[in-house]
């Protein structure tokens, strides 16, 4: 049990994971950068945090492996305490293509980090704030996609069929645990200038389709980060099992 507010989150050394980690270390909370291969993003992340005051550390884990996340949780435990808060920020994608190109190597990969990983990384998370396990609660935000309701057709519907099952899972753990203290919401960013985007094959992919966005652009890691950070706040106390669209009206 910790009397300070502790924080891990996954994907944190770049994009809305890196924006949320030094907004969260900018209001007292410790926190657990846990990265996949970005060392250098992820220290530099540390740094900024450290020059600030804050407390950070950063973790390698690969959240689709069951023994890294129980390793995870458990360096968060020797260094800065027993987790009070998770965000499930990491996920990946792959090249643009149709389902009809798609091999099933391809789809595993996207789901066992974006929907299995989150899961597991949750579980851990409630073996330490649920009251049912001696902890003091505690919250969780699971980062979803507008995809999840558009489909991504064309591009991307491996990773829009993972998000739409992380909406599921956070209106059902959500429930699960609302009587243990721990609430579970969720963010649904739109199009948000991100890496992400390159990584898909198309860097400049927001400047292309954000005349869809009704506010006609597209948005920032820290207008996601400032969504997280409230639903993890005190003044959400009584919001749990809902997911945020950020994604200027879309």
């Amino acid at each position: 049990m910790s009397e300070f507010k502790i924080l891990v989150v996954t994907g944190g050394s770049r994009g809305i994971g890196a924006a949320t980690a030094k907004l969260a270390a900018a209001s007292g909370w410790r926190v657990c950068i846990a990265y996949l291969n970005s060392r250098d993003a992820a220290d530099q992340v540390v740094s900024d945090i450290s020059s600030k005051g804050g407390r950070a550390i950063a973790v390698q884990a690969d959240i689709s492996c069951e023994e890294n996340v129980v390793e995870l949780f458990r360096q968060v435990d020797r260094e800065l305490g027993g987790a009070t808060a998770l965000v499930n920020n990491a996920a990946t994608l792959e090249t643009q293509m149709r389902l009809d190109s798609m091999d099933a190597s391809r789809i595993v990969r996207i789901l066992s980090t974006n929907v299995l990983g989150s899961m597991l990384c949750a579980r851990e998370a409630v073996r330490r704030m649920s009251t049912k396990h001696g902890g003091i609660g505690g919250g969780i935000v699971n980062v979803s996609s507008g995809a999840a309701k558009y489909g991504s057709p064309g591009e991307y519907l491996d990773y829009a069929a993972s998000k739409g099952a992380i909406d599921t899972f956070t209106i059902g753990l959500a429930r699960e645990v609302a009587e243990e203290g721990i609430r579970v919401n969720g963010v649904r960013p739109g199009f948000i200038y991100t890496e992400m985007h390159a990584k898909g094959g198309e860097p400049q992919r927001v400047d292309r389709v954000k005349t869809l966005v009704p506010m006609q652009r597209g948005g920032q890691p820290d207008e996601v980060a400032h969504a997280i950070l409230w639903l993890l706040s005190p003044e959400a106390s009584y919001v749990t099992g809902t997911i945020v669209d950020v994604s200027g009206g879309r």
